[in-house]
């Protein structure tokens, strides 16, 4: 077993240097930081895996910028892949720093590309933690900037990739607007 301190010391270390400030802070810490404490109070059991997976989710983002891709849905998807198999070897690298073996580091790979949503519980907790996350913290300043009906497209998504049991919490922890609470309860499971 290795040392879930020293990993998440060290992703944190690599999240400070992002040139991008939220609150004062750099943005990938405070977005990590933040990834923890959305698993801890949904999932307070998560094995250590789950709890790196979460705190890595974003690890370094900034390094590969959306504007590298083209504009458009597919050069998104490409950026995102990206992203999540860069992340996955960042993390695996860092928890093999840390005392973790080939296997865990694998499984936080699956974690961070998404690998097995809705099919697998840590996946899909992982995602549920990323979706409370976003709503959270970031979808304000999101809507703020967006057209209602863009608004109300990205909650139906957000939601469709929520389990059953997270978007039965979000309506209940959420004051949402009667149209987005549609949208939340109208998303398949």
């Amino acid at each position: 077993m290795g040392d879930l301190k020293a990993a998440l010391a060290r992703i944190d270390a690599a999240n400070a240097a992002d040139p991008n400030s939220e609150d004062g802070r750099p943005a990938a810490l405070l977005y990590g930081e933040r990834m923890s404490a959305e698993l801890a109070r949904l999932f307070p059991d998560a094995p250590d895996v789950l709890e790196i997976a979460a705190r890595g989710q974003h690890v370094e983002r900034w390094m590969l910028p959306r504007s590298a891709y083209p504009e458009g849905k597919a050069g998104y998807l490409d950026w995102r892949r990206e992203q999540g198999r860069r992340h996955a070897a960042r993390v695996a690298g860092i928890m093999a720093e840390a005392g973790y073996g080939p296997e865990a580091q694998d499984r936080v790979g699956v974690l961070l590309r998404k690998e097995g949503i809705k099919r697998d519980a840590e996946v899909q907790a992982l995602e549920d933690v990323i979706c409370f996350v976003f709503l959270r913290f970031y979808f304000a300043d999101f809507a703020a900037k967006h057209a209602e009906e863009d608004v109300l497209g990205i909650v139906a998504k957000t939601a469709r990739k929520m389990s059953a049991a997270g978007r039965a919490r979000v309506l209940a922890e959420f004051d949402l607007p009667p149209a987005l609470a549609a949208a939340v309860q109208g998303a398949e499971a």
